[in-house]
């Protein structure tokens, strides 16, 4: 007889939290849905990564600064407005991400 502890799969209300079956199954199919949005948030940011490579290549060609400041300053403003105090935040991640070794 083996002294080695048991172990069983957790449950989906274990897993999620839920106290019912009904909410646990409720809170995988969103979580599965944030999952999705994830995926295609961050195939978005790439994407914004890249056309931002293109400006900055282009400004620097012509003679110009790799960021734009005032630009960066609508950019701040427009999630501010969309999303109150955590969008600037979240804003200043994306642009930071988006400009690259300065």
């Amino acid at each position: 007889m083996s002294n080695a502890p048991t172990t069983h799969a957790p449950t989906t209300t274990e897993i999620t939290g839920a106290r019912t079956e009904d909410a646990a199954a409720l809170i995988t199919g969103a979580r599965e849905r944030i999952d999705a949005l994830d995926d295609r948030i961050i195939g978005l940011v790439q994407e914004r990564m890249a056309v931002s490579a293109v400006i900055q290549e282009a400004r620097m060609t012509s003679g110009g600064r790799r960021v734009n400041l005032s630009r960066e300053m609508e950019i701040l403003g427009h999630y501010r407005d969309a999303l109150g105090k955590p969008g600037t935040t979240l804003a200043m991640t994306l642009l930071e991400l988006c400009r690259g070794r300065v």
